[in-house]
């Protein structure tokens, strides 16, 4: 008999579990009451990341799909720290699915060195997907279960305690559709339902591919929403996508990768300041009709005419150049993204 202290993935209040090494066993939070299965582990379990710590280090990884002479990924090397959110962007082709495919074991013979959560990515085995979350771009429910019954099925595969799985659905709006089956499901509903998936074992990494392709504005700022708060708590967030403005909003760092290069990593507001204009665009009321005019932010202060704009009640906006991701993108890149 093994006595095991877990945590809950909810309130994060610890408690007691006895079994056999192997053993799953249906569990029931004492303080929140979340229900979730934990299989004892036969091993031990990996050592929890510090802040501080890189959760993910890739040196030199370059990878070429079979009968191809082109390399997909050529040369990639970048790191992510633990709890960050970092941006991978990029139109479509320039190798962004295939680098996550590789980081997380669906793609092999791969060039380079990867270390995913303080191991090599060669050494992991199966155990891998107890610490990662995957919410691949293009939904792939069975389509003859339910909502509920899916993440039920999925939440089965794990051997550490999971988060319920009716919890979820709470969480982007579902449990309404618990019962209904996906088949039935509309493009936005399957996205979200992939979303939660990704969830379920309460990942310590959490890859997204495109998370919020094909949703409304509403449901798009729900699941960001949820990354925002899954980055509070901790967890590393790897972000693929070609949408500038949810990498502007979620990411700490980004980086652009075209024809399978990484061109550049940065801040997001540091490239934006970087490679804005530094002048302010005045729109104002001038005989009856809007026109604007520009001033640097040199000396702005002291600059008569716009002190003068100012003060004379026709000013309807004012807003700096700031460059946008798409325009740094363009202009470091050359390509735009499609």
């Amino acid at each position: 008999m093994t006595t095991i202290t877990i945590a809950c993935p909810i309130c994060k209040k610890n408690f007691i579990i006895q079994g056999t090494p192997g053993e799953k066993i249906d569990v029931i939070c004492p303080s929140c009451k979340t229900k979730g299965v934990f299989r004892l582990p036969e091993e031990t379990p990996l050592r929890t990341s510090t802040k501080d710590q890189v959760a993910l280090d890739i040196q030199n990884l370059s990878f070429t799909y079979p009968k191809t002479e082109k390399k997909a990924v050529d040369e990639v090397t970048f790191h992510i720290k633990t709890g960050e959110i970092f941006g991978f962007l990029g139109p479509n082709g320039a190798g962004k699915s295939t680098t996550q495919k590789v980081i997380i074991g669906l793609l092999r013979g791969y060039n380079g060195n990867i270390e995913l959560l303080g191991k090599n990515l060669k050494n992991w085995k199966n155990d891998l997907y107890e610490h990662i979350g995957v919410c691949f771009e293009f939904p792939n429910h069975y389509q003859k279960l339910t909502a509920l019954e899916n993440l039920k099925l999925f939440s089965s595969f794990y051997r550490n305690i999971t988060v319920d799985p009716s919890e979820l659905l709470v969480m982007v709006g579902l449990e309404k559709e618990a019962n209904q089956r996906v088949g039935s499901f509309s493009k936005g509903m399957k996205t979200k339902l992939n979303f939660v998936r990704a969830l379920l074992n309460n990942p310590q990494m959490l890859f997204l591919d495109e998370p919020t392709t094909g949703l409304d504005p509403v449901s798009a700022r729900q699941i960001k929403n949820i990354i925002h708060e899954k980055k509070r708590q901790g967890t590393t967030i790897f972000l693929t996508t070609h949408n500038m403005n949810d990498a502007d909003e979620l990411c700490d760092r980004v980086g652009f990768m075209i024809d399978g290069r990484l061109a550049l990593i940065e801040k997001p507001k540091d490239l934006k300041l970087k490679h804005g204009k530094k002048i302010v665009r005045v729109e104002y009321i001038n005989n009856e009709e809007i026109t604007h005019q520009e001033f640097t932010l040199a000396k702005l202060g002291s600059n008569t005419t716009f002190i003068n704009l100012l003060n004379s009640g026709r000013i309807q906006t004012i807003h700096t150049q700031e460059a946008t991701l798409d325009d740094v993108f363009i202009k470091v890149t050359g390509r735009q993204l499609k």
